[in-house]
């Protein structure tokens, strides 16, 4: 990689070309990435070692999610005070030594459901800062007008690695050793942290950013940002539910997958890369469908489709099916998170972008532990099938409550200036 210490004509943008520290920031996220799905792959194989009670699966998880609900706004104050490459270093640090002791535990005999779940908390604890962190910087690295397309690569890299490598990657070492997958993910992790040394720390764009409290007051703030915009506030209820739903449905995938539809350890990891394909072509579609037909509109329809898809999942015959699905499922997620990530970035004062996105995340992740525990319950009261339908309704009544503020905000927006 280049050394930080160079000419700094390659550290600017070239009119539409992303700058080099740009590069150097998704070079550590895709490094960071494959590690990541090596570990999304092996946690649930590694539960289902443990225990086949469907419930005791879905606690393990939530835990990777619990730290959404506890630590987000804190670590959205954090996130506006501090150097944030340098935040996202210390999360991952702090990952790498909490999968180092997952490791030695597997390796010692020693592990079992209690500690798995405190591990995929601990992980998840790193996650909520690195995540916030990430997102909040990239606006200091690259220019209002090429952030659609610096989200799309970030989210490329982010399906590549979770979706295509990682996962049989890390399937395919869970059949060889349990330990294997998540030794791969410290090597990620620590590879990631040396090359963010290689970010020149971002010049602030226009004024520079104020220090904002960790305590309750500067929270707030970001809290009442968030809260008295419109469009923003209501993606980020749409999105608390639709992560819900994503959690009632997929918690048992794995159970689904290898149970019920015969999948092998390492078909399960190819499982997860085919339906990676989806997210894929949504991440290189994104930027011509909002040219095309609009933000608003474009983010319905993905609602609307992924509704569907979550009905048919639940009624896959057999994996191919399945597959296919989860494909469509990644393709219209891939194009909302894209868009909802450049308008977040777009729409919210640099100043506050790091508590704003912390909100915002709160409410969207949030839900996730208990859509989680949900579909724990749902699998063992009904079928391992069941949650996929029931989310897929609620989905649907959460868009059509939903629909008339964002026809409003689409009109509006339709309007010229001095209609407005």
């Amino acid at each position: 990689m280049a050394s930080t210490g160079g000419d700094l004509r390659d550290e600017e943008p070239n009119g539409d070309r992303l700058p080099a520290r740009y590069w150097r920031l998704w070079c550590a996220g895709a490094i960071d990435n494959v590690g990541t799905g090596a570990l999304v792959a092996a946690m649930p194989l590694l539960a289902v070692t443990l225990t086949t009670d469907p419930r005791l699966v879905s606690v393990v998880a939530a835990a990777a999610f619990v730290p959404w609900l506890l630590f987000a706004l804190p670590a959205g104050a954090l996130v506006d005070r501090y150097d944030r490459i340098s935040l996202m270093q210390a999360a991952q640090v702090f990952q790498a030594v909490v999968v180092t002791a997952v490791v030695i535990l597997v390796v010692t005999g020693r592990m079992g459901v209690v500690s798995l779940t405190v591990a995929a908390f601990l992980v998840g604890v790193g996650q909520v800062v690195f995540g916030i962190a990430s997102q909040s910087v990239l606006p200091e690295i690259v220019g209002r007008p090429l952030l659609a397309r610096a989200n799309a690569r970030q989210y490329l890299a982010t399906t590549i690695g979770q979706g295509f490598v990682g996962p049989p990657v890390g399937s395919a070492l869970f059949g060889v050793a349990v330990a294997l997958p998540f030794g791969v993910d410290v090597v990620a992790l620590v590879a990631s942290v040396l090359l963010l040394t290689t970010v020149r720390r971002p010049r602030s764009r226009g004024t520079a950013r104020p220090v904002a409290p960790v305590a309750p007051p500067g929270i707030a703030k970001g809290l009442r940002w968030l809260t008295g915009h419109r469009l923003l506030r209501t993606l980020a209820v749409l999105l608390g539910v639709n992560t819900f739903c994503f959690q009632v449905g997929n918690v048992t995938l794995v159970l689904l997958a290898t149970d019920e539809l015969g999948v092998t350890a390492a078909g399960y990891g190819v499982l997860l890369a085919v339906a990676a394909v989806g997210s894929v072509l949504g991440g290189l579609l994104t930027a011509g469908l909002v040219d095309r037909y609009g933000q608003v509109p474009v983010l319905v329809v993905a609602l609307a489709v992924n509704a569907g898809v979550f009905v048919g999942l639940g009624l896959s015959p057999d994996v191919r099916v399945l597959a296919a699905l989860l494909a469509l499922s990644g393709l219209v997620t891939a194009v909302w998170n894209v868009v909802t990530v450049t308008l977040r970035q777009e729409l919210v004062p640099l100043a506050l972008l790091g508590r704003v996105n912390s909100v915002y995340r709160l409410l969207g992740w949030g839900l996730i532990p208990l859509g989680a525990l949900a579909g724990g319950l749902i699998a063992h009261e009904l079928s391992v099938r069941a949650g996929y339908p029931i989310a897929g309704a609620i989905r649907a009544l959460a868009l059509l409550i939903s629909l008339p503020v964002l026809i409003r905000v689409r009109r509006e927006a339709r309007r010229p200036p001095s209609a407005r």
